[in-house]
């Protein structure tokens, strides 16, 4: 992993999650924060409520991550198709951006309603009801399997490194991202309520997921181009 795409997984990711993510999961942090949290705990039990569910979506996510990087490290055979995935992701990327933007119609034909499930919505509905903190950190984890934009770019980047630990740890990094707009809901719901912010966010979310789209996509085109060299010189 380069530092500067660690610098890119968590601006996109932070920026993603004051807009994106706020719009997608908000309602459930609004669910449990005016269900489960009662007014009269003090501050520091509800910021552990808070902790605790944060902390699920993060294992959630890093599980996923794991999931994927295994994939990818089982589907790439040789170097060729390690570019060939970098240059898919990168795409797939792009196309996430652009839907994002509200140009292109992407994600609406991905994204799947796992929460209209009957499972989903008895376990939702169990967990919701449950006076234990550690429920919250099970909401979490329940709420991580959502499908969203955001999950699936980061879930393709954990593909495109061919390892289950390396996918695990990009999916760390933009779990960890998305918990200061996240947290902060729990406690400032209003603030987030500002559509004209949100859409702010959004924007530059989705500039930010084109570029490291194209650029992953080049990387690919490059990594081929220089293992051709390679092959080339090896044969010549």
């Amino acid at each position: 992993m380069e530092s500067i795409n660690i610098l890119t997984i968590i601006s996109i990711a932070f920026l993603g999650s004051f807009g994106h993510c706020i719009g997608m999961c908000g309602g459930i942090v609004v669910a449990y924060s005016s269900t489960k949290i009662n007014s009269s705990w003090s501050k520091s039990k509800q910021s552990i409520s808070h902790i605790l569910y944060s902390l699920g979506r993060v294992s959630t996510y890093v599980l996923l991550g794991a999931f994927f990087g295994f994939v990818g490290s089982v589907v790439t055979f040789d170097n060729t198709t390690n570019g060939i995935l970098l240059i898919v992701t990168g795409i797939l990327m792009v196309l996430i951006g652009l839907s994002l933007s509200g140009k292109f119609k992407f994600l609406t034909s991905i994204e799947h309603s796992v929460s209209k499930t009957e499972l989903y919505q008895k376990s939702f509905r169990k967990l919701l009801s449950s006076d234990s903190l550690f429920s919250f950190y099970f909401l979490g984890m329940l709420n991580g399997l959502l499908p969203c934009g955001f999950v699936y770019v980061f879930a393709i980047t954990a593909a495109s490194t061919a390892s289950a630990l390396w996918g695990a740890f990009v999916m760390l990094i933009f779990g960890l991202s998305t918990l200061p707009a996240m947290f902060s809901l729990g406690f400032f719901v209003g603030i987030f309520k500002q559509l004209a912010l949100r859409n702010l966010f959004v924007t530059l979310a989705a500039i930010l997921v084109i570029l490291f789209g194209i650029y992953t996509a080049y990387n690919g085109y490059k990594f081929m181009v220089s293992k051709d060299k390679e092959n080339l010189i090896y044969t010549n």
